[in-house]
């Protein structure tokens, strides 16, 4: 016995909305549907270009401030270019936190999302 598919992955955050804020509008991701659960969180549910599986942005103060842990997890996406998507994350008032750096597939960069939760730039070598 096995699972079928990843489906979504969950980040809780204090500020929904200066979150999916950041991935709607810095990361290009589409909001695909939001909803209060049965317990009485607020789930906000994200979709990247070229992938099936979904990012859900969760709100429950119920339990809670969320204390966040840095390095402990990160989401890493692949852009075209780092300098160019550098460039539009930091007007947008997100800069690089790290890199970018060269690596033998490419190269990778970091970003901070408003929470702290760290974000992986991966640009692949053509």
């Amino acid at each position: 016995m096995k699972v079928k598919k990843l489906l979504h992955t969950r980040y809780r955050v204090n500020d929904l909305e200066k979150t999916v804020a950041f991935y709607t509008q810095v990361l290009g991701l589409d909001e695909i549907r939001r909803h209060k659960s049965p317990r009485g969180s607020e789930l906000v549910f994200l979709r990247t270009p070229n992938s099936e599986e979904l990012i859900e942005i969760c709100s429950y103060p119920a339990s809670g401030p969320v204390s966040f842990c840095s390095d402990l997890t990160h989401l890493a996406f692949e852009v075209d270019n780092i300098e160019t998507f550098a460039a539009h994350a930091a007007a947008l008032g997100y800069p690089l936190s790290d890199g970018p750096t060269d690596s033998t597939s490419g190269r990778f960069a970091f970003i901070d999302a408003p929470e702290g939760y760290e974000i992986e730039l991966i640009e692949y070598r053509k």
